[in-house]
């Protein structure tokens, strides 16, 4: 155990050591404080054990590896892996080449909470190591060039198509994104996440690194989380762009906070997660802890709900995951109907944006984000990507959606110099 005066330069020196192994993962609350969180931040660096795989059976993989290993295990869920879970195919182009589930037992784990950092796997002497670490840049980072794989007036006409879907009543609503790219990058990933973390900080930031592929994420989403016996979700549905006038700002939030269209969204959301949870829960637990919750990031103001229920003692934790997943925020309503759409209409294969990553603690509770708001690298092959999206229903309007995702592209756009 180790008292930490200067946090944010600890925290620094961490990533900078983990970044030095293969495989590392930190996960970031950026002092937001929430009933549900165990730690502040917590770093995991170098595999002791991992397992890779494609959709097909990766679920029932990851049982058995987690029934092997029974501690601290950090990994992520790509998109994709829907196609274990409902009848459905991903044909698009995939340029990152993530796999679609990876998890890996870490040889060092080091927590973080009130002031204090704790080594829970690897000796103390760690923290020592930490503290003197001197680190090397990787790569001078350069101003990245960003192409959008859609123009506007693409994007438009897609929109205008997936509303007629609604009209004719196959959908309510669904989550349509819209992919930026660079194939020429050269950055210093840790860096990049740095100036991200540092331009929009968020309860659910992390820095996933796995043998050259990097997932730098600035997510203010939770998927799902389990603590004891009682599972929470917490969807986003609902954004506005925050004012530099705190009266201004207080006025948008309240707009926010009684947008017929935001809380219809919303609402269609968490009835889908109800939904989902219900297939894990004791009978009669789900309920909705918080409706329409306006919560406020650096860039924007979101609409946040709260789910929760009790898992029942019949169902083994990973399937409450695989019940809930991919995330209704990400996809729509119907659920399967949605995601048949988003591979219809969208041009690139999801891969690990939308999925998700995280951690699965000894005693089997767990906590995983959604990866948005998040710059995906494959160092190997320089390609960067990033996604944005939003919530396509019978209100929407293409333009305005367009500028949403502009809007919430804005602070990755910022930190590559675009």
């Amino acid at each position: 155990m180790k008292t930490t005066q200067n946090i944010s330069h600890f925290k620094q020196k961490a990533l900078h050591w983990a970044n030095q192994f293969e495989v590392c993962c930190f996960l970031d609350s950026n002092d937001y404080k929430d009933a549900y969180s165990a730690y502040d931040f917590i770093i995991a660096a170098d595999a002791r054990h991992e397992l890779k795989c494609l959709a097909g059976n990766a679920f029932d993989q990851l049982k058995n590896f987690y029934a092997a290993n029974k501690q601290w295990i950090f990994g992520f869920f790509g998109y994709d892996l829907k196609n274990e879970i409902e009848d459905l195919h991903s044909n698009n182009p995939d340029h990152l080449n993530f796999p679609d589930l990876y998890f890996f037992v870490p040889k060092y784990l080091i927590a973080f909470k009130n002031g204090k950092a704790e080594v829970l796997i690897g000796p103390e002497s760690i923290l020592a190591e930490i503290d003197s670490f001197e680190h090397q840049i990787e790569v001078k980072s350069k101003k990245v060039t960003i192409t959008q794989r859609l123009s506007k007036d693409q994007y438009v006409q897609k929109v205008e198509a997936l509303r007629d879907h609604i009209v004719r009543g196959d959908i309510y609503e669904v989550n349509f994104c819209q992919e930026f790219f660079s194939e020429n990058a050269e950055i210093d990933p840790v860096q990049t996440f740095e100036a991200l973390n540092q331009v929009s900080p968020t309860p659910f930031a992390g820095y996933f690194k796995v043998q050259g592929k990097y997932i730098l994420s600035a997510t203010p989403e939770r998927f799902l989380c389990k603590r004891g016996s009682k599972l929470t979700s917490q969807p986003i549905k609902g954004t506005a762009k925050r004012s530099l006038d705190p009266s201004e700002d207080e006025a948008i939030k309240s707009r926010l906070r009684n947008d017929i269209k935001e809380q219809a969204e919303n609402v269609m959301i968490v009835d889908l997660v109800r939904h989902d949870l219900t297939k894990s829960a004791v009978k009669g637990s789900v309920t909705v802890d918080e409706l329409f919750g306006i919560y406020s990031f650096p860039q924007v103001h979101q609409m946040i709900s709260t789910i929760s229920c009790e898992l029942s003692p019949e169902v083994h934790f990973i399937d409450s995951i695989k019940n809930a997943f991919p995330m209704g925020s990400m996809t729509g309503a119907p659920k399967v109907k949605a995601m048949k759409l988003i591979e219809e209409y969208e041009v690139t294969k999801r891969g690990i944006y939308s999925g998700s990553f995280g951690c699965i603690s000894p005693d089997g509770d767990f906590d995983f984000n959604v990866v948005i708001r998040s710059i995906l690298y494959n160092a190997g092959s320089s390609y960067l990507s990033f996604q944005v999206g939003g919530a396509i229903t019978y209100q929407s309007n293409a333009v305005l959606e367009y500028e949403e995702c502009l809007l919430k592209a804005s602070a990755i756009l910022k930190v590559l110099g675009s």
